[in-house]
């Protein structure tokens, strides 16, 4: 199976499979003497795991992760860095009656097409349970990030036709954690966490919006043309489970605005040059203008729902779905960390091309 590793100079491999005996990562290329922060790391799996409000799956892992290599006496040697987090908790045997069933909108029927075989337990390796392995990694990248003077926060902006309309600009991002939807306006989180617990007495499931802003990038992030940075970062957050949609500053409006309306004016302030607006969402060219980096990410209803659906089995013969087991109503809340620690894995890889680039 290909496609299980991302990145160029901070290459991560993710392994393991949602009822498997462990998920983890491999980083190469991570620089050395970079202090770690377990408590941290744990902090952010934390934040993304399982079972944390009535709004999410109440399956339980204890999402304890083991570092087993790359680190002496709290710093990073330049080795690679494996680190796993254990399951402990599947349910193996809510699975049994869909070994046979192509569930509506999983991956069930296009694993089966390539690879002739799938692991029908919780989606194995199509689960959502892998992204934990990225929330370590984002972790580590995180911590070297913010050494360079870089902050990254997602927040949730849109739940099902629940949005948040105030600017991020306006936003007191440090209250994302105040409330299980991580939406940084009360009034909003609560019509959203009161739509999600709706949704999830009706046996159903509604999509939502995460943004994320990214603070502190300096111009000079990203290459003008396969490689640009908003295109990595596209790749990346649609390569997160359940994201279906993509767009950066001005996005879609863009479509209905016209060239003097979009445009961003060039001033100089002081010894910096700034644009008095940010259409472009931080990125000219496919390079960082040093402006803050923000983008959109759309995410779909979990596929799986209670309520009964039209599929086929393996033998072709019509069935009727109505799924049981753990699952959450609206994925959003948990994809907060994940689309943090995606967008970190694309800046930190970035930053080291940078970085090799002006040592030659």
């Amino acid at each position: 199976m290909a496609g299980n590793t991302y990145g160029q100079l901070f290459a991560v491999t993710t392994f393991g499979e949602s009822h498997g005996e462990a998920l983890g990562v491999v980083i190469d290329g991570c620089p050395a003497n970079l202090e770690i922060d377990l408590n941290f790391i744990q902090q952010e799996l934390n934040r993304r795991k399982p079972g944390q409000s009535l709004i999410t799956t109440q399956r339980k892992e204890d999402e304890s992760f083991e570092l087993l290599s790359g680190v002496f006496n709290g710093k990073t040697t330049g080795a690679p860095i494996c680190m796993m987090v254990r399951n402990t908790d599947q349910r193996s045997k809510d699975y049994e009656t869909l070994k046979e069933v192509y569930r509506p909108s999983h991956a069930d029927f296009t694993y089966q097409m390539k690879y002739g075989i799938r692991d029908y337990r919780g989606g194995g390796r199509a689960s959502a349970r892998e992204t934990a392995a990225r929330v370590l990694a984002g972790a580590v990248a995180k911590l070297y990030l913010k050494q360079q003077g870089i902050q990254i926060q997602a927040y949730v902006q849109q739940v099902g036709l629940v949005s948040l309309a105030i600017p991020y600009e306006q936003l007191d991002l440090t209250q994302v954690e105040s409330n299980v939807v991580r939406c940084p306006d009360e009034p909003t989180a609560n019509r959203m966490i009161k739509l999600i617990e709706q949704v999830g007495q009706d046996g159903d499931s509604v999509g939502g919006a995460i943004a994320c802003v990214i603070n502190g990038a300096m111009a000079g992030l990203g290459e003008p043309v396969f490689d640009k940075l908003h295109a990595e970062m596209a790749k990346a957050m649609l390569s997160i489970n359940a994201c279906k949609g993509f767009e950066i500053g001005s996005g879609f409006n863009a479509a209905q605005m016209l060239g003097s309306e979009h445009n961003d004016a060039i001033e100089r302030v002081g010894n910096q040059v700034r644009t008095t607006s940010n259409n472009s969402g931080g990125i000219q060219g496919g390079i960082s203008n040093g402006e803050t980096i923000y983008f959109r990410c759309a995410f779909k209803p979990v596929s799986t729902i209670r309520k009964p659906q039209q599929t086929i089995n393996q033998e072709g013969d019509e069935v009727v779905l109505a799924a049981s087991g753990r699952h959450d109503p609206c994925v959003v809340p948990r994809a907060v960390p994940i689309v943090e620690a995606m967008a970190a894995l694309v800046m930190m890889d970035f930053y080291l091309r940078n970085q090799a680039l002006q040592q030659h």
